[in-house]
């Protein structure tokens, strides 16, 4: 495996300075999953030459005709997306341009630090073999941290006062980057590209500085088919994994939930794309790949399986719609030999909403510790919804309280804080 050259970040700090005027408290499409028979509407919010995000309503049709049937959207009611305060979007639009224009020239200078007190300091960059995702030193290696939600509607929380905090006070090594494609402007219908990209650098370099691990998702899910935005995937994944090429720490997720038409046979055709067009530029990355009917069918992968080396498959859960069969099927697909990463769960509903469900969640953590598994929590937001771990009340970006914690957001610290640190 080709070792990752280190440096060290000089951007970052300047950059957290931008970020620090508050967290957003707009309202969007849930990062749950939805397993609808007819396909959610949501309609695109405009998006302003300073990269400020205007305030849509989504709206969702929900059909529930099994016990997995799920809602992407925010249920029955529709919910405003509202925007982000000025001075934050326009201090995140401001210090991305800044993050984007020097990234792109000083690359070499902003590789992950090799400071033996961070995660990445000690473990390089990592590998898949069998089963187990494995560090530098071939010793297996738990990945486990928090997802944001869509960053271009809840922007201040990629911020180096956060990613600092999960890190230091909650013990996590790992960010997840959620990209949405589609919905309210997302990558691919209208978003400003080039400041949600610059976003995305904002966080990797946050994460790098820090040396933590960073996966950027290109999040489908309301196209269903991962097909729909391929070319510009092509083009994104080009330039991000050149971007990125020297970066140990950077992962990629292709496909964040294929549903509805997107078959593990469109998922195939997608990642045999994709994938030689990160592969020409950086050889060693672990790439996970989305599996059908919301990243549930990893024994689609498991029966057919991509024919490329340090590759993951995602599953995703929610605890309170998904129970003993799913986890009969991850044991299974695992124990088979088949690399499973949790790049998202929630404890609530597959909403995003809803109770949440501490019998199910449990079972859920110890089948993660028999396997080692890496696993994601779904969100980093302060959205009104069972599934964002900050309250809707809360303007912090670090040192929340049991009162400034939802209770999916208490649990989790728990679950991080108990880990034994690595």
């Amino acid at each position: 495996m080709k070792m990752k050259t280190f440096g060290k970040t000089v951007l970052a700090a300047v950059l957290a300075a931008a970020l620090l005027c508050g967290c957003s408290d707009n309202s969007a499409s849930s990062g749950g999953s939805s397993e609808t028979s007819t396909s959610s509407s949501v309609s695109s919010s405009s998006t302003s030459t300073d990269g400020s995000v205007s305030a849509p309503e989504s709206s969702s049709t929900e059909s529930s005709t099994e016990s997995s049937s799920e809602s992407t959207t925010e249920s029955s009611t529709e919910s405003p997306l509202e925007s982000t305060t000025e001075s934050s979007t326009e201090s995140s639009s401001e210090s991305t341009t800044e993050s984007s224009t020097e990234s792109s020239d000083n690359t070499s200078a902003n590789e992950p630090s090799d400071n033996a007190d961070t995660y990445f300091g000690r473990h390089g960059a990592l590998s898949v073999n069998g089963a187990d995702l494995v560090d530098a030193h071939g010793e297996k290696m738990q990945l486990r941290g928090m997802s944001t939600h869509g960053i271009a509607w809840f922007p201040s929380f990629v911020s180096m006062e956060t990613f600092k905090y999960l890190r230091d006070e909650w013990n996590t090594n790992c960010i997840r980057l959620a990209m949405y494609t589609h919905e309210n402007n997302g990558y691919c219908a209208g978003g400003d590209k080039e400041w949600i990209k610059g976003l995305v650098k904002n966080g990797v370099e946050y994460a790098t500085e820090l040396g933590m691990y960073i996966i950027i998702d290109w999040h489908v899910l309301n196209e269903q088919n991962p097909l729909t935005y391929k070319d510009e995937a092509l083009k994104f994944f080009e330039e991000i994994s050149k971007l990125y090429a020297d970066y140990g720490n950077v992962i990629y997720e292709i496909c964040n939930e294929p549903n509805g038409s997107g078959s593990w046979n469109d998922v195939t055709a997608y990642a045999n794309e994709v994938i030689p067009v990160i592969r020409a530029n950086d050889p060693d990355s672990v790439i996970i790949v989305g599996t059908p009917t919301w990243s549930q069918d990893i024994d689609q992968a498991m029966n057919s399986p991509l024919s490329f080396d340090n590759i993951m498959y995602a599953l995703h859960f929610y605890a309170a719609t998904h129970t003993d069969w799913l986890r009969s099927r991850m044991e299974n697909c695992v124990s088979n030999g088949l690399p499973v990463f949790i790049s998202e769960f929630g404890m609530c509903d597959a909403s995003g909403n809803g109770a949440i469900d501490t019998n199910q969640s449990e079972q859920w953590k110890t089948l993660i510790d028999k396997y080692n598994t890496s696993y994601m929590c779904w969100n980093l937001a302060n959205k009104n919804e069972s599934s964002s771990i900050i309250k809707e009340s809360c303007r912090k970006l670090s040192g929340w309280t049991d009162d400034d914690l939802n209770e999916q957001g208490r649990i989790i610290r728990s679950w991080f804080t108990g880990e034994p640190e690595d």
